[in-house]
């Protein structure tokens, strides 16, 4: 990719930061869900957790609430608010993917870092400040007032940075969060980062790479 962008943005958790939401469910309900069918279990709870965010924004608290009830109701299950509390809690403890630091200091005292995420903004600082890396701006849902994959949110970055989407390098691990809607939104160059997170599409015009230490190469540093 011989492109140069103004911004390099980013997805945060999964992307850079290490997203264990699943396991967490693996411990918090293993007393409830056999092993056999944990994974299933798993996948519905991602499901949920996406579908809370499609509508009107609410705090990320009661989208991860939201999303256990339900997920409990399917399943049949007792919800209790202690484990979907646990998830909340736990966020902002997480830390960056072992190629997360080396990767962007390589580039971040060249191109300007950026971060859109659907996090809280008490939950975000927390991470960031453990990727290794100064970022010009970070971006939350609760700021923007919507959650991605709605077009509200990148519309909010783009004019928060005051420039186009061409202008822009969007990196993300997710096709149904970021990369879709960053294509629809008009953002030409994109970064698929293949963490095994869902599968990728190529129709939707990325350059994909395997962990944050490809990225420089992308923008030829």
């Amino acid at each position: 990719m011989a492109f140069r962008p103004k911004y390099i943005t980013f997805d945060c958790y999964g992307t850079l930061t290490r997203f264990r939401m699943a396991e967490m469910s693996r411990v918090i309900f293993a007393d409830r869900i056999p092993a056999d069918r944990m994974e299933q279990f798993i996948a519905d709870f991602t499901s949920y957790r996406f579908d809370e965010v499609l509508g009107d924004w609410k705090p990320y608290e009661t989208v991860l609430k939201n999303a256990v009830r339900r997920l409990c109701k399917v399943w049949k299950i007792q919800y209790l608010d202690s484990d979907a509390q646990q998830y909340y809690d736990a966020v902002p403890t997480w830390g960056p993917h072992e190629d997360v630091a080396a990767g962007l200091s390589k580039i971040a005292h060249e191109i300007p870092l950026v971060i859109i995420s659907n996090a809280a903004d008490a939950q975000i600082q927390k991470n960031v400040a453990m990727l290794g890396a100064p970022f010009h701006r970070v971006y939350t849902a609760e700021q923007a007032q919507a959650y991605k994959p709605r077009l509200r949110a990148f519309e909010f970055m783009l004019d928060s940075l005051g420039c186009n989407p061409e202008d822009v390098l969007h990196v993300s691990s997710s096709l149904r969060y970021d990369l879709m809607s960053a294509a629809d939104i008009g953002i030409v160059n994109k970064v698929f980062v293949n963490r095994g997170h869902g599968p990728g599409n190529p129709a939707y015009g990325y350059t994909e790479i395997q962990d944050i230490g490809g990225l420089p190469g992308v923008v030829g540093l």
